[in-house]
Order: structure tokens, then sequence, then C-alpha cells
């Protein structure tokens, strides 16, 4: 095996993929969110983009020593809570005026969303093991930005019928709990790799 074909340099070139992919998908998201006023939409794209920094940053690091990867894994985690807060902040400016998003285009690009993490979620799910918490971080990520994704098609299809904006807003709110227990545990595989001997 040469060096360019060692583990390390193979999840690097599939990381580096799936941070392009989801630095792609945001902005196609966002636009979109923005445009039929969608929570859920917002939620997810803020989380594309905090995806794309997370592998941009295990790309970088995976090299590092050990212990210099678990404080890596630490701050991924902290990132990981950001699309949470922003998910609050804009559910409860939402409270105010509870208008329901088109649910046509909701559904549909939930639906691209679903086709791009999968993507992301096969790519990185035999990598998910290696080096510790940093490809963890961005498994979990991808794999809960899938579920959530499903979740975007169903409150869409449910819009449709009750024509009300709580669909949205519920899993627009399931969203950052998925992020916030991702966080969760994206620090306890921190926390082992800090206590294991310098590699």
């Amino acid at each position: 095996m040469t060096k360019l074909d060692s583990p390390t340099q193979t999840l690097q070139r599939a990381v580096l993929i799936v941070a392009l992919l989801n630095i792609g998908y945001f902005g196609i998201e966002f636009a979109v969110a923005l445009s039929i006023g969608s929570v859920s939409l917002f939620a997810d794209s803020i989380d594309f983009f905090e995806d794309a920094s997370v592998n941009f940053l295990i790309v970088i690091a995976l090299g590092w020593p050990a212990i210099w990867r678990a404080r890596i894994g630490m701050a991924l985690a902290a990132i990981l809570l950001v699309p949470a807060i922003a998910t609050l902040w804009t559910a409860w400016a939402k409270f105010g005026t509870p208008v329901p998003p088109e649910p046509l285009a909701l559904s549909l690009t939930g639906a691209g969303a679903l086709a791009v993490n999968l993507t992301c979620a096969l790519i990185l799910v035999r990598h998910r093991h290696h080096s510790g918490s940093l490809p963890k971080a961005a498994f979990l990520s991808a794999r809960n930005d899938a579920l959530a994704n499903v979740a975007i098609i169903v409150a869409g299809l449910v819009t449709i019928y009750t024509l009300s904006a709580w669909p949205d807003l519920i899993v627009g709110l399931g969203i950052a709990v998925l992020n916030a227990d991702a966080a969760r545990q994206v620090i306890a595989a921190a926390r082992k790799e800090h206590l294991k001997p310098d590699s």
C-alpha cells in the first residue's frame, strides 16, 4: 500500500468530497428556506453549512496527534450545537407569525437534501471508527441529517392536508434535538480519545 493509499489519505479524500457536497446543497436549501419561510429547511441548511465546516476541519486535522484530534473533536461538538441554537431562534420568531411554508417546495427540497445526505453517509460509513472522534462527527452529522430530511418530506406532505405551520416547526425543533445528541456522542468519543496514549 502506498502512502497515498493509506487509510488516512483515503479518509481525507472521502471527507473532502462530503464537505463539497454539503457546501453545495447549503446554498440551494438556504435560498428555498428563505423564499418559502420554512423553519425546518432553514435549520437543515444551516446544518449543511455546519457539516461542510466540520468536514473541512477534519481533512486538516486527521494527520495530527491523538490529543489534538481529541481537542478538535471537542470543538466540533460545540459546532454541532450551532444549528440547534439557530433553529430555536428561528422557531421562536415563527411562533409569532405561524404561516405554513409552501408544501411542495418543502418536500422536494427535503428530498434533494436526503439524496445528498444518504450519499455522504454511504461515503463515510466505513470510516466512522477511524481516528477516533473526527470521522464519528462526520458520520453522525450525515446520518442525522438523512433522518431529518425524511421528516422534512413528511412535514411537507402533512402541510398539504393541514395547511398548518406546526409540522414544519415540529420538524425544525426535532433537528435541533438530533444535533444536540450528536454533540453529546462526539464529546464522549473525544474524551475517550484524549485518554489514549498519543499517536
